[in-house]
């Protein structure tokens, strides 16, 4: 890989993609066990989730870039501008690029996907939202980032939105036996982003971002941090065992459990930010195992019954 697409592939923070899918990959597991399920669906809905996370990567990293947070006292890996390999007028071209190509995208999946006109420009408005919500997070002059609001949208757009509007995609209609799933899958989201900014909770005190974890204090965060992985097992655990199959099928689901208290243990006896940077990949992995294996135990009580 040359140097230059080396400096892109970094800037859109591939190790965070994965988390723009598991609410696709829910949403989609769902519609599969209720008899409605399109792989050409599910293919473009994974594509555009993955270019909106581009976009808010981008523009995240435009926006803390311009406002200074950051910056050498920052913990973690060296964003793009930050490093000086991407300027600020190439980040906004890239930008560019990506709304473009995410627009595109987009229109393909709510085009093949929907038939009335009221369902297509209810998506396009989402999708507006989306585009919106992934800049706005940290660029402007009242960044919702800042104000500790990205808790809120992550929940919203990677819980709630991401996994009923999947289901609503391949099914044509909503059941409220999806609030379990998307509250999982929205809590364990917001999970990733409270451990970034618990290790990042000093530089943003400083510079002004108030995150949730810069407005609770560090031992509230991490009290915090053990509802939302409580949460988010229980929502999952929940729908399986409500679904009345086999408890056998539920079993591997389990696994999640181990992993996820292992986690929250080390989180929890954390005494610095920068004992959290570490456990930031390792919520992540927690995340997308969670919710894959959530998804698998779905498709095996369906294949089952």
């Amino acid at each position: 890989m040359n140097n230059s697409l080396r400096i892109w592939f970094d800037a859109a923070r591939p190790k965070t993609l994965p988390l723009a899918l598991v609410s696709i990959f829910t949403g989609s597991a769902l519609a599969f066990s209720s008899g409605h399920f399109s792989l050409p669906i599910a293919l473009l809905a994974l594509l555009t989730a993955t270019l909106l996370q581009i976009l808010s990567n981008l523009a995240n990293d435009y926006g803390d870039a311009v406002k200074g947070t950051d910056n050498e006292k920052r913990l973690g890996p060296m964003r793009a501008i930050q490093s000086g390999e991407v300027s600020l007028a190439d980040m906004k071209r890239a930008i560019v690029i990506n709304i473009a190509l995410t627009i595109i995208a987009g229109l393909a999946l709510v085009f093949y996907a929907l038939d009335s006109l009221e369902s297509i420009l209810a998506f396009i408005g989402l999708g507006v939202l989306a585009m919106m919500a992934a800049i706005a997070y940290t660029v402007g002059n009242k960044p919702y980032g800042y104000v500790g609001l990205g808790d809120l949208s992550v929940f919203l757009f990677f819980g709630l939105l991401g996994v009923s509007g999947t289901y609503f995609l391949h099914t044509g209609h909503i059941e409220w036996s999806l609030f379990l799933p998307s509250l999982g899958c929205g809590l364990m989201a917001v999970a990733v982003l409270n451990v970034n900014n618990m290790r990042d909770i000093e530089n943003d005190a400083e510079c002004g971002k108030r995150t949730v974890p810069v407005r609770l204090g560090q031992q509230r965060a991490k009290t915090y941090h053990f509802l939302l992985l409580t949460g988010a097992v229980l929502a999952f655990a929940s729908y399986l065992l409500m679904q009345g199959k086999p408890l056998w099928i539920s079993l591997p689901f389990l696994l999640s459990l181990i992993m996820v208290t292992k986690h929250g243990r080390a989180v929890w006896v954390s005494e610095k930010p920068a004992q959290i940077a570490p456990m930031l990949p390792v919520i992540v992995k927690c995340s997308l195992v969670t919710n894959l294996l959530f998804v698998g135990v779905v498709i095996a009580q369906t294949l089952t019954s």
